[in-house]
């Protein structure tokens, strides 16, 4: 994720939002969590997701609420007389197990479930609710839906995707995908993964998606709006397919195709892309981040056409995020404490890129982010132990010293072991990982095995220290301690991308100077 300068963090720690039935129960229904350090009643112990089926129905305005049905097919881990599950913006009609009705009611953020009779461990369960997803933010809370100027997108990083469905909301637990979106017949509906079959009834038109590899909730994708999808070929024959605004189809063009060869560029480094297609969804809306959201990455339509963004870093953003469909999507964090390794990476070849293709060196954009390295940690915390989120604004996890401040941790590690030992370390993170979730222990442990090196004490001061290590071959690089009458910000180059987010990137409104 890359957050804009324009982004306005809100509030999202309120009352549940959810309206549902409440039913007598043996004790009181009380919300859950998998014991995230950052979020520590995100997700739901007891079982593991396999699939999700999202139906969605669209009004034909983005200001009413759709209709839907989320169907989740699970294994249970543990013996279970209820299943928590994340939802909190929504109204809950119904909910079956296994094909029968059972019991809900509401306890925070959760909505809680009561079959009719409990499961064992191992068993093979499937939840059908039937509710609807709301694409009004309240007052105080933002994510989930993003409302475009012709119809709806979605943000669900890093804690919203029970925002628009019932799910098992932490990124720890990836699952297969699919996706049907009915709208009126003069819209065109797309999500992640590759279409399934398009039906056209009367007035509307469901339109079906299905992933080919496991995502995490907070990567779901769906465009609905008076769209174009356009179609190009990617390395190796891959299907790329972006998202406009009809009316802006030849506008874009000069950006939509410089994909494939981002992508080409992006294999060149790290390997084989990842998934089954990739393209990106010009929404126009104001989001203040560009969003890694997988197979479809979600930016706003004005940083192709603001005239204030210089060309190479537009494209440099464009890469960023390009890069998390590696790390974060493939790969995608254990916990939101490993961050870091999704927003460093991400970071690190948005830099690598900048510098190939514009002259605008690595070197010196880690020398600057060692400077407020200090700055960073003192305001954020280091990079790999993220301070918690602001009251109210969740999305504040995604600060400097997880941008640009754990890129300079790969710099560093680069310098320490050596180019070509840290090139086969990426290569094989991204190898080893495909299609699964790791953690910064994972990172150090092959780290260590590819080097042939001790690196505890190096990870430990670099990604745990309040304070910046010394850089290795670069003793005369100086960092400047927080002070009281100093607030710590990013520079424009140094500044987060989003991925709610992805958080998102920070967008410089005039050209960044030269480093």
């Amino acid at each position: 994720m890359l957050l804009t300068p324009h982004v306005r963090l809100k509030s999202a720690l309120l009352a549940s939002a959810v309206s549902v039935c409440l039913v007598a129960a043996s004790a009181p229904a009380v919300p859950l969590g998998v014991g995230d350090r950052l979020f520590p009643h995100l997700g739901n112990p007891g079982y593991d997701v396999a699939l999700y089926d999202l139906s969605f129905t669209y009004p034909g305005t983005n200001s009413k609420p759709l209709q839907a049905v989320t169907t989740i097919n699970a294994w249970t881990t543990t013996a279970l007389e209820r299943i928590n599950l994340d939802f909190a913006h929504g109204k809950v009609d119904s909910v079956e197990v296994d094909g029968e009705p059972a019991a809900f009611t509401g306890a925070g953020d959760d909505l809680v479930v009561t079959p009719e009779d409990s499961l064992t461990p191992g068993s093979w369960m499937r939840i059908t609710v039937r509710h609807t997803s709301d694409p009004v933010s309240t007052a105080d809370r933002d994510g989930g839906w993003v409302r475009t100027a012709d119809g709806l997108a979605m943000a669900n990083q890093a804690d919203a995707a029970h925002l628009v469905f019932p799910c098992n909301d932490h990124p720890s637990d990836k699952a297969m995908f699919t996706i049907r979106i009915t709208a009126p017949n003069d819209y065109t509906a797309v999500a992640n993964g590759l279409p399934a079959g398009v039906e056209r009834v009367g007035d509307a038109t469901t339109w079906t998606y299905r992933t080919q590899h496991p995502m995490a909730t907070e990567l779901a994708q769906v465009s609905v709006g008076r769209s174009t999808v356009v179609h190009r070929e990617g390395p190796h024959a891959l299907p790329v397919r972006d998202v406009v605004p009809t009316k802006d189809r030849e506008l874009l063009e000069p950006w939509l195709k410089k994909t494939p060869d981002q992508i080409a560029w992006m294999e060149g480094k790290v390997g084989p892309y990842p998934f089954e297609t990739y393209g990106v969804l010009m929404a126009e809306a104001s989001t203040g981040f560009e969003l890694e959201t997988q197979t479809l990455s979600l930016f706003e339509r004005d940083i192709f056409t603001e005239p204030g963004y210089p060309k190479w870093y537009v494209e440099s953003i464009m890469v960023h995020e390009l890069a998390h469909q590696w790390f974060g999507d493939s790969v995608s964090p254990r916990t939101w404490s490993d961050l870091w390794l999704n927003e460093g990476h991400a970071t690190w070849y948005e830099a690598l890129y900048a510098e190939e293709k514009a002259g605008r060196t690595l070197e010196a954009r880690m020398k600057a982010a060692y400077g407020a390295s200090d700055r960073w940690r003192a305001a954020g915390g280091p990079p790999a132990q993220p301070k918690a989120p602001d009251p109210g604004q969740k999305i504040s996890i995604f600060r400097p010293n997880v941008y640009d401040g754990a890129a300079l941790v790969l710099y560093a590690l680069r310098e320490k072991i050596g180019r070509p030992a840290f090139q086969h370390l990426e290569r094989a993170w991204v190898h080893n990982h495909r299609d699964s979730t790791a953690s910064t222990a994972d990172f150090q442990s092959l780290a260590e095995e590819i080097s042939g090196r001790d690196l505890s004490g190096f990870f430990k001061d670099w990604l745990y220290a309040e304070k910046t290590p010394p850089m290795p071959g670069h003793s005369d690089w100086k960092s400047v301690a927080p002070t009281a009458a100093k607030r710590p910000k990013a520079t424009p180059q140094a500044a987060p991308h989003a991925g709610p987010h992805t958080a998102p990137h920070a967008v410089p409104k005039a050209p960044p100077a030269a480093k």
